[in-house]
């Protein structure tokens, strides 16, 4: 079944305080938001009708907001609010929910002293993962990308910014036209980053080797998955991992909002376990009843 486009569906969108119909949510192309990447957001998703970590992606939107310079017109309370009756008046139970922040068209060119700031909400039924049911199941397969993670001191990495998401789409373009499902990210280190849009981890024993998210973000599907795991004894070791390394460990798997858990049949010519038996199979089972329960 073919996806229908996303600038024309039925429904309602909460925009700068209102809820309006979904196509009718418009703003002019000439916008700062849009020509110079001045814009944040959150991906979030909601089991039973419920946001998942609702209050935690909304503190993070504002912190993201902020750090880009952007007074949010509306306070975090009236945010989650929204998010919530979105969800209600639409009649959502299991969705994918997509608030987004960007300055408008009061002001062009790279001065922001003037600048309006637009708020939106929008939610959708469940975007059930980046990746195919099929193949979450069989483990994905990733090839190294090109384009690296940026120094923190080049780039908002505490942000959830879409400027250097343009990485990330261009990481991911990469992988799908050589054959592959996703990219591993290095750092401008060298160091073993993240996925395009998930951070990742890697098993050994009972050894759970992550990296330190010092210049990506340190997701909040990443911190669920740790406090979880932790919580079952496995040992969490967050580090800087080379390359190299990456042979030596048996299973890996990503964590994000829509990825949940995934685990990983390959990154480049090195091969997981995954399968029935497997921590990382056990893992998606142990998240997919978490965020549900």
């Amino acid at each position: 079944m073919e996806m229908l486009p996303f600038d024309n569906r039925d429904g309602l969108i909460w925009m700068n305080g209102e809820f309006i119909a979904w196509n009718d949510a418009k703003c002019h192309v000439i916008n700062q938001g849009m020509h110079y990447a001045s814009s944040v957001f959150e991906g979030e998703r909601a089991y039973k009708g419920k946001i998942f970590k609702s209050e935690e992606h909304t503190k993070r939107l504002f912190k993201s907001a902020n750090t880009l310079g952007m007074d949010m017109p509306f306070t975090e309370k009236q945010i989650n609010e929204a998010k919530d009756e979105l969800i209600n008046k639409m009649k959502l139970q299991d969705c994918y929910v997509r608030p987004i922040v960007w300055r408008g068209s009061k002001q062009m060119g790279l001065s922001t002293s003037n600048s309006d700031i637009n708020v939106a909400i929008a939610a959708w039924d469940d975007w059930a993962s980046y990746f195919k049911i099929e193949d979450r199941k069989a483990g994905l397969r990733l090839i190294t990308s090109p384009w690296k993670r940026p120094s923190p001191d080049t780039a908002p990495c505490e942000a959830k910014a879409s400027g250097p998401y343009v990485i990330c789409t261009m990481s991911k373009s990469f992988a799908e036209q050589k054959g592959y499902h996703d990219a591993l990210m290095l750092d401008y280190r060298g160091y073993v980053a993240e996925g395009t849009g998930a951070n990742i981890f890697f098993i050994k024993d009972n050894d759970i080797h992550t990296p330190i998210p010092d210049c990506f973000l340190n997701g909040i599907t990443r911190q669920t998955v740790i406090e979880m795991l932790s919580s079952q004894g496995f040992n969490i070791i967050e580090r800087h991992i080379m390359p190299d390394e990456i042979s030596n460990y048996d299973e890996a798997f990503l964590t994000g909002t829509a990825a949940e858990i995934t685990p990983l049949q390959s990154i480049d010519e090195i091969k997981f376990k995954t399968g029935d038996g497997t921590k990382n199979f056990k893992f998606m089972q142990d998240y997919h009843n978490l965020v549900r329960s």
